[in-house]
C-alpha cells in the first residue's frame, strides 16, 4: 500500500519513484510491540502459541490493512499466529453527521465524565445497543436519554429497586426461602437458566447488540413476573407464596449482576454490593439459586438516575455552537478567498533573511513632512541610537496620536534622502487588501527598545 507523501520509507521497486510505504503498513506491528512492552517475559504466549485466538475489532476503513497487509507480513515471517476473525463495524455518526475531532463534532470522554458523573455505564449501554455492526448508525443525545431513562432506569433499575425494597419491607432484608414452585415460577427460572447460553452465543458471534438486548430481556422478565404476581398485594393473603416470589426475584437480580459485567462493569459491581455478595463468575449464571435463604442484603440504592431534558439540551447546544463556529469559519474562509492580495514574492534564502536587522523601537516625535500629504518624519529610539525615519503613513495616522507607539524598524537599510531628509531605516507595516496600513507591533508593551525580531 503506497501513497504520494513527503514522509515514509521509499518503496524500493522500479517504477515506484516518489512512492513511500504508507503508515498502516507497519502500524499493526505496534500491537505486538505493545504486548511485549506490557509482558516482556510472556508476550510470545499471545502471539506465537497455537492455542492463541487472535481477534481484531476494527472499523470498516481498516479492513484492507488487517485482512491483507498485516496477515501477509505475519505469514512471511512465519512464527506468528494469524487473526481468527476480524469483526469490522460500520461507521457511527453523531446527530446525523460524521464524527470528527478536528471539527469538534464528537463526544469528548473527559467532558462526559464531568457532566454525567457516575454514568459511565449509561454511555456503554447506549453505544453497545446502537453498535453499527451491519450498517452505519447514529448516536443521538435524545436516544441516549431514552436508553437511560426508559430502559436502564424504568426496566432494569426499577426491577432491582422493587425487589430490594420489598425484601426489606417484608423480611428486614433477609432472603426468604422458596417453598413450593408454581408453573409460572418454573417458567421464569427456566428462562433465567437459559439466558447465559443465549448471551454467550451472541458474544461469540460478535453480535453485541443482540447480547445486550438478551441481557435486558432478563430484567423485562423480572418486571413482568413481579407485575403479574403482585407480591405487595399477595402478602396480605398468602405469605408463603410471596416468599417464593421474592426469592426468585432476588435470584434474577443476582444473575443480572453476573451477566451485566461484560457490558456494565460498574453497575455489575454496584449490584453485587447491593446484594451483599462477592462478584460471581459467568458459569454461576447457569444456576438459579446463587443467593442462599437467610442471607442479608443491603438497603436499597438506585443503580441509575434519570437524565433530565436540560442535560440533553446542554449537549445539543454544545454541538450547535461547534456547527455554527464551523460555518462561520467556512464563510470567513470564502471571504478571504475573494480578497485579492498580492501574490507571494519570489523565493528568498534564509541567509538573505538573516542579513536584515529588525529592531523594536519607540516613536519619540512625529510631524508631517512639509509640502506632502503622505509622509511623516519620525524620530525613533531604537535602543541602540536615536534616528530619523521618513514613512508614508500620514494618511492613516495623525502625528500626535502615535507618540510612544512601539514599532518594528528595518535598522540596517541603507540611508536615503526623501524630500531632503535622510531616512535611516524603514518602519514595517501590514498592508490590507484595500491598501490600508497598520503598524506591526509587539503584543507585550514592556519589551525593550533594541530587541531583535527573529
Amino acid at each position: 500500500m503506497t501513497r504520494d507523501l513527503d514522509w515514509g520509507v521509499p518503496v524500493p521497486v522500479k517504477g515506484a519513484e516518489g512512492k513511500v510505504l504508507y503508515v498502516w503498513f507497519d502500524a499493526p506491528i505496534g500491537y505486538i510491540s505493545a504486548t511485549k512492552e506490557l509482558l516482556p517475559d510472556s508476550w510470545e504466549d499471545y502471539w506465537k502459541k497455537e492455542d492463541t485466538r487472535l481477534i481484531h475489532f476494527i472499523g470498516k476503513d481498516n479492513i484492507v490493512f488487517h485482512c491483507i497487509i498485516f496477515p501477509a507480513m505475519l505469514m512471511e515471517h512465519g512464527e506468528f499466529v494469524l487473526a481468527d476473525n476480524v469483526p469490522a463495524n460500520e461507521f457511527l455518526n453523531l446527530e446525523g453527521d460524521k464524527i470528527s475531532t478536528s471539527r469538534n463534532w464528537a463526544v469528548w470522554l473527559h467532558e462526559y465524565l464531568l457532566e454525567f458523573k457516575d454514568k459511565q455505564d449509561s454511555l456503554r449501554y447506549t453505544l453497545c445497543a446502537n453498535a453499527p455492526e451491519t450498517k452505519d448508525n447514529d448516536f443521538t443525545w435524545k436516544d441516549f436519554q431514552t436508553k437511560n431513562n426508559s430502559e436502564l432506569v424504568a426496566i432494569f433499575g426499577n426491577f432491582v429497586n422493587r425487589t430490594v425494597v420489598l425484601t426489606h419491607k417484608f423480611y428486614n432484608g433477609l432472603v426468604p426461602a422458596a417453598n413450593k414452585y408454581g408453573k409460572e415460577d418454573l417458567l421464569v427460572l427456566k428462562e433465567l437458566a437459559a439466558a447465559p447460553a443465549k448471551i454467550s452465543a451472541s458474544i461469540e458471534q460478535f453480535k453485541f447488540r443482540e447480547a445486550v438486548a438478551e441481557w435486558m430481556n432478563i430484567a423485562r422478565i423480572g418486571n413482568k413476573y413481579l407485575a403479574e404476581t403482585e407480591p405487595w398485594k399477595l402478602i396480605k393473603t398468602d405469605e408463603e407464596r410471596v416468599k417464593t416470589i421474592m426469592n426468585i426475584a432476588l435470584q434474577i437480580s443476582c444473575n443480572l449482576a453476573i451477566l451485566a459485567e461484560p457490558f456494565l462493569p460498574f453497575t455489575s459491581k454496584k449490584l453485587f454490593g447491593l446484594l451483599n455478595i462477592a462478584p460471581l463468575k459467568w458459569p454461576s449464571a447457569k444456576q438459579t439459586d446463587n443467593i442462599s435463604h437467610g442471607h442479608l442484603i443491603n438497603k436499597e440504592e438506585l443503580l441509575f438516575s434519570k437524565i433530565e431534558d436540560s442535560e440533553i439540551e446542554l449537549q445539543l447546544n454544545k454541538l450547535q455552537i461547534s456547527k455554527s463556529a464551523r460555518q462561520n469559519n467556512q464563510t470567513a474562509q470564502k471571504e478571504i478567498e475573494t480578497i485579492n492580495f498580492e501574490p507571494i514574492k519570489e523565493e528568498t534564502t534564509f541567509d538573505d533573511f538573516m542579513k536584515m536587522d529588525i529592531r523594536i523601537a519607540t516613536i519619540l516625535e512625529a510631524e508631517i513632512v512639509p509640502k506632502t500629504d503622505k509622509l511623516l518624519k519620525l524620530k525613533l529610539d531604537t535602543g541602540v541610537d536615536i534616528r530619523t525615519v521618513v514613512s508614508g503613513i500620514a494618511a492613516y495616522y495623525k502625528p500626535e496620536k502615535i507618540i510612544g507607539q512601539k514599532v518594528m524598524v528595518l535598522a540596517n537599510l541603507a540611508p536615503r534622502k526623501i524630500k531632503g531628509i535622510e531616512s535611516q531605516g524603514m518602519i514595517l507595516m501590514a498592508e490590507g487588501s484595500k491598501g490600508e496600513l497598520s503598524f506591526v507591533t509587539p503584543t507585550k508593551k514592556e519589551i525593550e527598545n533594541g530587541s531583535m525580531v527573529k
